[in-house]
């Protein structure tokens, strides 16, 4: 009895402790490229995605970090992958690691590369690849990759709207980041400080670089709740006497846009007027009365239903009743009302 319950005991131990553990998100194999499983590594810490900025990871919802080096043909690939909480969080984080001399590729939801090293994101995944040497396939190997790798489900691989708003126009290549917290803000170097923000609020914010005919400019996109929120901000900034100005700002619904740099003013209220915020307007309201609301129209229908049913019911009574006087002229006592089929009961009451 003992030796059962000890069994028991160690079967529900272990099955409880697979319970537990989170699902890998490296897949063992893709386009001949084998995990080895001895390499892999994994933690919920993010210092050991990155120790130097892992306060930024949590800003951006990091949840878990898992690395492995695959193999093929005799040549490896590093590969680590940071987990957040929603594609946002990818998404910002990639924004943050990213660097302008990088080149541009097409993987997963966005890429970068710089020479044997490529970033990209998918979904709520954000991956760092390191190549032993690249080769005509490697972009094809990462996008099997990429392929590879789960999906964050419903609005959890929702990327956000505001980078929708961010001017294109003279934009930087890959100088857009995407801030969720007071300490990306500073190690980014925003120049508007955290304090002014309000990240309390709830809002979210883009800094990004501009050519401008002076040199180099700087535009900050944030996104408040409420327009309300963003005119009391706005006053805010305005009234703050910033030190890396001029300054010049806009608000927009609840957007604040603010440029400063070396840019000129003409320049600077052009680059403002590119950003305007729309609004997404849906009709939940009827414009005219639904028939189908109509009392009137309701009866109308049911009326017209009995009739219908009274005429079917007619016609099949005809038919029924024609076929069968139709039966007894033509077959006389040998269809309906046969001699033997028909019985009297009676009752010997005496």
């Amino acid at each position: 009895m003992m030796k059962r319950l000890s069994i028991l005991l160690t079967f529900l131990l272990v099955a409880g402790l697979a319970f537990a553990a989170p699902a890998s998100v490296l897949p063992v194999s893709f386009n001949g490229w084998q995990l080895d499983k001895s390499t892999v590594k994994s933690g919920s810490d993010p210092a050991s995605a990155d120790g130097a900025d892992a306060p930024v990871l949590k800003e951006y919802g990091f949840n878990n970090f898992e690395s492995g080096t695959y193999r093929r043909s005799g040549r490896e690939m590093q590969i680590k992958v940071a987990s957040f909480n929603d594609a946002t969080g990818a998404y910002g984080a990639f924004t943050y690691y990213v660097q302008p001399q990088m080149q541009k590729e097409d993987i997963g939801d966005g890429a970068a590369s710089n020479n044997k090293r490529i970033l990209f994101f998918r979904s709520n995944l954000l991956v760092d690849a390191t190549l032993e040497q690249v080769t005509a396939m490697s972009g094809a190997d990462l996008r099997a990759l990429a392929g590879a790798l789960p999906k964050a489900k419903g609005s959890l691989s929702a990327l956000p709207t505001l980078r929708d708003d961010l001017p294109t126009q003279s934009l930087i290549t890959y100088t857009s980041r995407y801030i969720e917290g007071p300490v990306a803000l500073e190690r980014l170097g925003v120049p508007i400080p955290a304090t002014l923000v309000n990240f309390t609020m709830g809002p979210e914010l883009i800094f990004a670089r501009y050519r401008s005919s002076n040199g180099e400019a700087y535009m900050t996109l944030i996104s408040y709740p409420t327009p309300q929120i963003a005119a009391e901000r706005l006053k805010a900034f305005q009234a703050a006497g910033l030190p890396s100005g001029p300054f010049y700002f806009k608000r927009s619904g609840p957007l604040v846009v603010a440029v400063n740099g070396n840019i000129p003013q003409s320049e600077a209220q052009s680059l403002l007027a590119s950003v305007n915020y729309d609004a997404d307007v849906t009709w939940n309201e009827p414009t005219k009365a639904n028939p189908k609301d109509n009392i009137g129209n309701l009866i109308v229908g049911i009326f017209m239903l009995i009739g219908v049913i009274l005429v079917v019911a007619l016609i099949f009574g005809f038919f029924f009743g024609g076929v069968r006087v139709l039966a007894k002229k033509i077959f006389p006592n040998r269809v309906f009302d046969r001699p033997e089929d028909v019985e009297i009961i009676r009752l010997n009451l005496k």
